[in-house]
């Protein structure tokens, strides 16, 4: 079977830890052929370092790229659903940095787009295809963990000087950036949508919140936990607990490690790259996109770890948050749900 062949939308951080993480997998499964940037200098740079035979200004030129299966959207919060539906509008199969919108009124609408067109679309929640993830999964599905009763989840640093976080233009705030991370581990522990959202935030003067403790109540009295803040750093780990037992899972977003039912300690380590990576275990983002070349080789538009239906319940659930602390974006009122 010929390689799936990407192309990838923005040469900033995460597009390059994406990019140096595909490389780990053999040309014959995974081919990076084009880099699109706003800067033509960017794209080039990028391309030269990653060995990137085309490179262009603007996405437009990727859009249209006849050679490019498959565009990752690697750029800010706020151009994701102009980028999706212009990747979808040239027959171009996306996977979309999270969060996937603003707000679930684009989501819904770029998702009903991919659904239309026939395309395969994903939003990049890589972390529910970490092997830790999979074996907490397991451990549920298998009933050792009992029924689940709560996810405690913390997530932060120290980034209130990082422009996409504390920019209202760039689609700032941690319900964004970091809460979408403790929102996605709740959910894939406690498999519902939560029937009450309470938090309470604090917001800087962009009007974007720095800091989120929400919790979220669940129909059969199950509650998670979550916390975000740009302006310290928190534990960063997920607790689920069941009334058979708790795992832990560390550097939960990215985990290479979890503490087990039995308290044992299992490691799953990463492969070496060719580069160095911006980020804490991006080579992790290999996972995701093996996950994708999969489910389009099958003829599949979503995938049954990261379907639709739960980027929309995602979005749901940060827009109750950012209502309920004060946070509104001008797309709040462009893209209603």
């Amino acid at each position: 079977m010929a390689p799936l062949r990407w192309g990838i939308a923005s040469a900033g951080k995460i597009s390059h830890d994406f990019t140096n993480a595909l490389s780990t997998w053999p040309k014959e499964s995974h081919l990076m052929v084009a880099v699109s940037a706003r800067k033509l200098d960017d794209a080039k740079k990028f391309a030269k370092l990653h060995g990137i035979e085309k490179y262009y200004e603007g996405y437009e030129a990727l859009a249209k790229d006849p050679n490019v299966d498959v565009v990752y959207i690697g750029a800010i919060n706020t151009t994701h659903y102009e980028l999706g539906l212009l990747m979808l509008n040239n027959g171009k199969h996306v996977l979309c940095e999270k969060p996937l919108c603003m707000n679930e009124g684009q989501s819904k609408r770029l998702l009903a787009h991919a659904a239309e067109k026939k395309l395969f679309f994903m939003e990049a929640i890589w972390s529910r295809f970490f092997p830790a993830y999979i074996h907490l999964k397991n451990r549920i599905d298998a009933g050792d963990m009992g029924e689940i009763k709560e996810v405690d989840v913390e997530f932060g640093f120290e980034l209130s000087d990082v422009d996409r976080l504390r920019l209202k233009s760039l689609g700032g705030g941690t319900v964004l950036d970091l809460g979408v991370y403790t929102i996605q581990v709740s959910l894939w522990a406690l498999r519902a949508e939560p029937s009450k959202v309470i938090a309470k935030g604090q917001l800087n003067e962009e009007g974007v919140d720095m800091e989120v403790e929400a919790v979220l109540h669940f129909p059969n009295g199950a509650v998670a936990k979550i916390k975000t803040s740009a302006l310290k750093p928190l534990r960063n780990t997920a607790i689920i607990r069941g009334t058979k037992g708790s795992i832990t899972l560390h550097d939960f977003w990215s985990s290479t490690a979890l503490t087990d039912i039995d308290g044992s300690r299992k490691e799953f380590p990463l492969p070496k790259a060719r580069h160095g990576f911006n980020f804490i275990n991006s080579c992790g983002l290999r996972y995701e996109a093996e996950e994708t070349r999969q489910c389009i080789n099958a003829g599949k538009l979503e995938s049954l770890s990261v379907p639709h239906s739960e980027s929309l319940r995602i979005a749901r659930i940060q827009d109750e948050i950012r209502k309920q602390i004060g946070v509104r974006f001008p797309e709040d009122e462009q893209f209603k749900s």
